[in-house]
């Protein structure tokens, strides 16, 4: 079907103005400004879409989720959190190797996109996962194909630390395409555990965790890291930035598409501190921790200043009963695809986003600048992330005067559960389109629609 979005308040490369865009398959066919000479004219065998009051946003795209297909899907599957992601207004999403099995050869990459192909509501690529010693397969990677390589430097799941120096230089001296790093050293915090379980045994605090995982343990990766980048020119994407520190190791005075070692953090990063373990408990505990309100408010003037270029969820479902469990035995990892784009737009909307030293405020078009534009400049994807003509029509209508507050009842997770049960958002997603597509609308979805596979122009 094709659809003709009228009077919409565009938000788009930085400008906010009011438009119709025409939908024609699953491209943009145009974008006439309402002030336009043909604003007014008819569209034949267009359905009309009247979205008068409404924001009309590129889809965000998520450079990090937890999906939990295969081998985990009684967490999540990628059928029912890119059900959620839409609902949310993220068109596409970029999953983790850290599956079962865990995505360490070319054919177990393949799997999983036959998997997408058959369940994915949303737009989807996956990153290839690296070991110790699986380096030859990993070099085996399509760039045109693949969103990027994901190297856990850091404690993960199964096979996936990549704590040899060998295979780091040679990843970062060889790679074809973007590494992504999780970046947190693994001898302070087994450390740091070891002191904590002396001193609480199984009774431990929730609120331990930022002294668990320590912002000294993510800067010590972190800047070694950065520093292999500079040695060998590896494009070095860094995830999941929690602390102020980190901030320093980056640029704000590269244009991105120049920029060889960029930053990603989260939203809860932004949204929570040290001082919500006592309500949250184990549902806050993720790697890298939420840590202090310093932290929080130094990423917040990262984000608003260029240092930190994407802003994503490391979605990560778990069952509630798993999260419920005592401090040390909990896991890692919480649930947010479906809020990303209102919770960002929340600290926009309500001015939630206080910063450090400085005047300025996160705008709505930074939060599309951060969830939509810079993720498909970073990742060189084809034709998304902005509203253009030619583009893929993967776009958002937002009502901003829908208010609504998250509950578990609400979510469309499988796990049935989310961190930010509670939160009011001042606005709600009342349509999305993925490819043209009108996928969800108020609550309803288009069911049997599949995304796509996203290509990279590199």
């Amino acid at each position: 079907m094709n659809y003709i979005i009228k009077n919409a308040t565009l938000v788009n490369e930085g400008k906010s103005f009011m438009a119709s865009v025409v939908i024609s398959g699953d491209t943009i066919e145009k974008i006439i400004p309402t002030q336009a000479a043909d604003a007014d004219a008819d569209f034949v065998g267009y359905e009309v879409i009247n979205a008068e009051g409404l924001l009309l946003l590129p889809g965000a795209i998520d450079d990090q989720v937890h999906f939990r297909d295969p081998g985990l899907t009684h967490k999540g599957d990628i059928a029912s959190e890119s059900r959620a992601a839409v609902a949310g207004g993220v068109t596409s999403f970029m999953d983790m190797p850290n599956t079962v099995p865990n995505t360490l050869t070319q054919q177990l990459l393949q799997d999983k996109y036959d998997i997408a192909a058959e369940k994915s509501m949303a737009n989807y690529s996956f990153y290839m996962g690296v070991s110790n010693d699986n380096i030859e397969e990993v070099l085996k990677t399509d760039p045109k194909n693949i969103c990027g390589i994901k190297a856990f430097m850091g404690s993960s799941t199964g096979n996936m630390l990549v704590n040899n120096e060998s295979t780091l230089e040679i990843l970062f001296k060889e790679a074809p395409c973007l590494v992504a790093t999780h970046c947190e050293d693994e001898a302070i915090i087994r450390n740091n555990i070891e002191i904590f379980k002396a001193k609480y045994g199984d009774d431990a605090p929730a609120s331990i965790h930022p002294l668990v995982r320590s912002a000294e343990a993510c800067y010590k990766t972190s800047s070694y890291a950065a520093e292999l980048a500079s040695k060998f020119g590896t494009q070095l994407h860094i995830l999941h930035l929690s602390t102020a520190k980190e901030i320093e190791l980056f640029s704000n005075n590269i244009p991105l598409k120049d920029k060889k070692i960029t930053a990603e953090t989260c939203l809860h990063y932004l949204l929570f501190d040290d001082r919500d373990y006592a309500n949250k408990k184990t549902l806050l505990k993720c790697n890298p921790a939420v840590k202090t309100e310093s932290d929080k408010l130094a990423l917040i003037q990262g984000c608003i200043d260029n240092r930190i270029d994407i802003l994503a969820t490391d979605h990560a479902p778990h069952t509630l009963e798993e999260k419920n469990k005592p401090y040390f035995t909990a896991p890692s990892g919480g649930t947010s695809v479906q809020h990303l784009l209102l919770g960002a737009l929340e600290l926009a909307l309500k001015g939630q986003q206080s910063t450090v030293n400085s005047q300025q405020h996160l705008s709505i078009e930074k939060v599309v600048e951060l969830l939509s534009h810079n993720p498909a400049t970073l990742f060189r994807i084809n034709k998304r992330g902005y509203i253009r003509e030619g583009y893929y029509a993967d776009l958002v209508l937002i009502d901003p005067k829908k208010e609504q507050t998250i509950s578990n009842e609400n979510v469309y997770y499988k796990c049935g559960w989310t961190a930010y049960e509670g939160m009011k958002l001042s606005c709600s997603v009342t349509h999305t389109f993925v490819n043209g597509e009108l996928v969800y609308h108020n609550g309803n979805f288009k069911e049997d629609y599949r995304g796509k596979r996203l290509t990279f122009n590199r």
